[in-house]
């Protein structure tokens, strides 16, 4: 049996975060892809509180969340390079903040964005704008937002670089302004194509498909 497995959808940017960490690492582990319109006994067993993915395994222990689920492969196969954190205090600490921070303000706004229409729509997407300066800032004299590889912020971020073109296509706006974003459309890029990642992307029709379909039912329109 693997030592390691890992709960995930085929679709979870989540779980991507994951699988990214894992690969980097050159951590053997095995997929184990759930359905959650029918969550299999596992999942509910491993994750009684949240009941989602992902969840990593490790010698029968669960681990929930993937920022916690990054963390503790860091911490649990630090000798493996690279390493996903510095080993500087700051740095460290300055790479959990930008996670978090996309988390709180990058990610919900994106949502926000896709799910509105109308005037609700362009408050949404000015937000996400206004948030995406910082990473714009953050990301000068870098390749990566972890400097010249891809570490634990990267992981944390990495779906936009798929996500946003995918949304851009569903919905007709722009997410990113090339002229305003041109660092944030070059890490995009950079990301997709690092080794370790650029095998693991979802198919992009399936995407394009599933969240125009989940547009579909989530849409929050406009009162007459």
């Amino acid at each position: 049996m693997a030592e390691v497995k890992l709960f995930r959808t085929w679709s979870s940017p989540f779980a991507l975060r994951i699988v990214w960490a894992l690969e980097v690492k050159g951590i053997e582990y095995e997929m184990i892809y759930e359905d959650l319109s029918n969550k299999s006994s596992m999942l509910l067993q491993y994750n009684p509180v949240y009941k989602k993915v992902p969840v990593l395994l490790h010698k029968g222990k669960p681990i929930s969340e993937s920022l916690v689920i990054l963390e503790y492969i860091e911490e649990t196969w630090k000798s493996k390079t690279p390493s996903l954190l510095p080993e500087d205090p700051y740095q460290r600490a300055m790479a959990r903040f930008w996670a978090k921070f996309g988390d709180d303000k990058i990610l919900p706004l994106i949502w926000e964005a896709f799910i509105k229409q109308g005037k609700d729509q362009e408050e949404a997407l000015v937000a996400v704008q206004e948030n995406l300066k910082y990473l714009e800032v953050e990301l000068r004299g870098k390749k990566f937002l972890g400097g010249d590889a891809v570490r634990f912020a990267d992981l944390a971020f990495g779906c936009l670089a798929n996500l946003v073109s995918v949304f851009e296509e569903v919905t007709g706006v722009t997410l990113i302004d090339r002229e305003k974003f041109p660092l944030l459309l070059t890490w995009m890029q950079n990301f997709m194509d690092a080794p370790k990642i650029r095998d693991t992307w979802p198919p992009r029709d399936k995407l394009i498909t599933k969240f125009r379909a989940l547009r579909e039912t989530l849409i929050v329109k406009e009162p007459k």
